[in-house]
């Protein structure tokens, strides 16, 4: 792990002044791209932002918290999951596209999380089918699923993506996933 502290101008994530906030995103997806020491120091300021009025700071905070998965020996990932994948159902389907691209690398941080991750993916691809943007979502799980398999080398990943891709009634949204796994 990194330096204890936590990063000068980390709270700028949550500035109203946009670019303010880009910087200081770009800053801490580079440096939580790896384990860092400072996480728990932000973990519930970042959790809390998953529901912020404003989408781009729930956008963010599901970003960062995901990176921040490979900075969790504690597994609290575990118990904010269920929050990260209601942002992937949000009003705003850019924010959600953000949070369920993003997902795959708390898998990222052992075979218990990836576990967990699996399950809560399955469980999206499945309750999505009702919503307006559920080709997209599903897509996005099938190309979330093939990075973490690119990643880990976990078989089960793949068994499971095949399987998901087979529960697709359209033959047109069937081969659109299995496209997306093979690239």
């Amino acid at each position: 792990m990194t330096s204890s502290s936590v990063p000068e101008g980390f709270s700028d994530l949550w500035s109203k002044d946009r670019e303010r906030q880009n910087a200081a995103y770009e800053q801490t997806m580079k440096a939580t791209g790896d384990p860092v020491a400072w996480a728990y120091a932000v973990w519930d300021e970042v959790v809390g932002n998953l529901a912020h009025e404003d989408n781009h700071n729930r956008a963010i905070a599901a970003q960062i918290l995901c990176n921040l998965a490979l900075s969790d020996p504690e597994e609290r990932i575990l118990g904010d999951l269920g929050a990260l994948i209601e942002v992937t159902g949000d009003k705003r389907f850019v924010t959600a596209r953000h949070c369920l691209q993003s997902l795959w690398k708390i898998g990222l941080a052992g075979t218990t999380r990836r576990t967990a991750l699996l399950g809560a993916l399955v469980a999206r691809f499945g309750d999505c089918e009702p919503e307006k943007n559920c080709t997209l979502i599903r897509n996005d799980i099938i190309v979330g699923l093939r990075n973490l398999h690119k990643a880990t080398g976990d078989e089960r990943i793949e068994r499971q993506a095949m399987a998901l891709i087979e529960t697709e009634d359209d033959t047109k949204y069937r081969s659109k996933y299995a496209k997306s796994w093979r690239q």
